[in-house]
């Protein structure tokens, strides 16, 4: 079972039933979604606690996923909304925003650093985008989304998401570029949890 496209593995959990293709399914995506997660401004407790809730919320509507985009823009659009969803909640919102205060400070604890994979500035770079341009700069760059599974993800408009992601872009450039160098570093480094640059 675990030579099965993502797409084959939820229609096998949605059909038969099965716990054990969604396990797979898990496995393949929990580590890329607590990071997506965590780099939207979550610290890694928060960031385990959504991803535990999505892929709960992501296996009751199972049946839902109709293949027409990939398994991982649907399920990051679970995510995101729960993210959001979590924000809005006083005790969960306090922990969000001490979190990119930390990131902006460089006090962020050094577990949720690391686990994150990315340098000081970097971070900092990205606490400081809007929340969309931070969402779509992460899926498209170090999550590798298209444009058009983005737009899914964040339920906005594709000419949105170009707009978030050349603004991010510039935003960032403007921040960790040298002075004479416009080459903006990738979000992702080699780490732990299986992310790659999209390129």
């Amino acid at each position: 079972m675990q030579h099965l496209s993502d797409t084959d593995l939820a229609a096998t959990a949605s059909a038969a039933g099965d716990d054990k293709a969604f396990a797979i399914l898990v496995k393949r995506h929990q580590g890329r979604l607590r990071a997506f997660l965590r780099r939207l401004g979550a610290n890694a407790s928060l960031a385990d606690d959504i991803a535990q809730d999505a892929f709960l919320k992501a296996y009751a509507a199972i049946s839902s996923f109709r293949g027409g985009g990939s398994f991982r823009s649907w399920l990051c659009a679970i995510a995101y909304r729960e993210f959001l969803q979590a924000r809005r909640k006083a005790g969960a919102a306090a922990r969000i925003e001490d979190a990119l205060k930390a990131e902006t400070d460089g006090t962020h604890s050094s577990d949720t650093a690391q686990a994150a994979g990315l340098s000081l500035d970097l971070r900092k770079a990205l606490a400081r985008l809007e929340e969309k341009e931070r969402a779509a700069l992460i899926l498209c760059d170090a999550m590798g989304l298209s444009h058009s599974e983005a737009a899914t993800a964040l339920a906005a408009p594709l000419g949105s998401i170009k707009t978030y992601i050349a603004r991010a872009r510039e935003k960032m450039r403007a921040a960790l570029a040298p002075a004479g160098d416009m080459q903006a570093p990738p979000l992702s480094e080699p780490q732990k949890d299986g992310i790659t640059h999209a390129g």
